[in-house]
């Protein structure tokens, strides 16, 4: 399974709930295959989604948010999920697209084969979940509707060739219709 297909699983699974989606290839499969007003795109910010992620979360509790981050983006930003870890939101889904490289800006090698991930999340009591299909990325997102967060599935995918066109929004828009969209 590659990159954009994982995320079009679980961008049809999750609805309108808001997204906050990683820099890079991730926020351009993301705009591609299931744009809407409730999806944060970083643009240039790499290893923030989760920050700004647990920020939302903390601040907006009547509402579910799911942060779309990629080996690379999290491993710049690791402390992050100690934070969640500490602070506990409820409404946190937190997936994370491992394919071992920072594939946006040409294919270096990450160390997401040497740090266990899912190990670090687990240590800090968020409910972890590893899958490495789609069959089992379609079980995981259907058990966890029962549970509270928060949560976060590592989802193993392979590099692809296939590239997805440019987020063709300015950064002021997305800001103004992601902050719209949370008044809904």
């Amino acid at each position: 399974m590659i990159r954009k297909e994982a995320i079009k699983i679980v961008a049809e699974k999750i609805s309108d709930n808001p997204i906050i989606a990683a820099n890079g290839y991730l926020s351009r499969d993301l705009y591609e295959v299931h744009d809407k007003p409730s999806n944060f795109y970083m643009i240039g910010s790499m290893g923030l989604a989760s920050s700004i992620g647990l920020g939302l979360a903390l601040k907006n509790k009547k509402k579910i948010f799911y942060i779309f981050d990629g080996d690379g983006n999290l491993l710049m930003n690791l402390g992050s999920l100690i934070t969640i870890g500490v602070h506990k939101p409820k409404n946190l889904i937190h997936i994370v697209f491992d394919n071992g490289s920072h594939e946006s800006t040409g294919g270096q090698p990450t160390e997401s084969k040497n740090i266990q991930l899912d190990g670090v999340a687990k240590s800090t009591k968020i409910k972890t979940f590893k899958v490495q299909t789609k069959s089992e990325l379609i079980k995981k997102l259907e058990k966890i509707r029962g549970i509270t967060g928060p949560i976060l599935i590592l989802v193993k995918i392979s590099k692809s060739k296939k590239t997805s066109k440019r987020v063709n929004i300015e950064p002021t828009k997305i800001k103004t219709r992601f902050m719209e969209s949370l008044h809904n």
